[in-house]
């Protein structure tokens, strides 16, 4: 695995001029059909401000399974899980929520139903709109949802956005670079911790990532796997991706 040594990610605050140091965290937890348990460890020891989840439960019982991994792991859900088709938006208890909306997107015949968990949030004096995604293993469908992703963001209206997810995409593919170009890639820009998230076992390429508009700050972002109160054996167990997790800086603002 692909690390970069940094002692430490910033911690969640708020600064004296209104701006927000938060975590955001990107994590595919495969409907949690793993060790949830060792999930909740993960999620908890991330300590994110936001938690933006894929693959959450959508099915028989899918709410009562989205609290229950919100509530083991500190938090709260804002957002998403079937409504969305997959993503989820958790959050703790220091994010304020204004508004929220999943959205479905045009489905291919024969592929599965995607969709984006998406919401406007404030923390401390700080605004902005946050968006879950996992994008189609089909390429042409996956390059036209990265498209819609923009698109998204940008009818949000905020000046501050972020958006993470499993991409099914390698930083060199075409939808990868189309949402780079437009977005700041916050493991390139300031790497911390590992770099590859799939898969936990054998950990050999970067397929999820958190995005940020320009005028946030990235201050570390990668696999949290050296981060106190995580183990390979509870990233082994809980899921069949590593997760993302990024400390980012958000100017305040109306």
């Amino acid at each position: 695995m692909s690390e970069v040594p940094q002692p430490d990610l910033p911690a969640s605050r708020t600064l004296p001029d209104g701006s927000a140091v938060i975590r955001v965290l990107s994590y595919n937890v495969r409907s949690m059909r793993d060790d949830r348990a060792a999930l909740a460890r993960v999620v908890r020891a991330c300590a994110p401000d936001i938690a933006l989840i894929q693959e959450a439960p959508r099915f028989f019982r899918w709410r009562k399974a989205a609290a229950r991994l919100a509530r083991d792991s500190g938090m709260v859900t804002v957002t998403g899980g079937a409504t969305a088709a997959g993503p989820l938006v958790l959050s703790s208890l220091r994010v304020r929520v204004e508004r929220t909306e999943d959205v479905l997107l045009p489905r291919t015949p024969g592929l599965h139903q995607r969709g984006f968990a998406t919401a406007v949030v404030r923390v401390g004096g700080a605004r902005l709109s946050v968006l879950s995604c996992h994008l189609s293993l089909q390429a042409d469908e996956r390059y036209e949802q990265s498209g819609m992703l923009l698109d998204r963001l940008a009818a949000m209206g905020e000046t501050h956005a972020v958006a993470g997810g499993d991409l099914n995409d390698r930083p060199h593919g075409r939808t990868f670079r189309r949402l780079a170009g437009e977005l700041q890639d916050a493991w390139a820009v300031r790497p911390w911790g590992g770099e590859y998230t799939s898969t936990p076992g054998d950990p050999h390429q970067r397929i999820d990532a958190v995005f940020a508009t320009s005028g946030i700050e990235v201050l570390g972002c990668g696999v949290p796997d050296a981060l106190p109160g995580i183990t390979g054996n509870d990233l082994r167990a809980a899921t069949d991706h590593l997760p993302v997790l990024a400390a980012l800086k958000v100017p305040s603002g109306s």
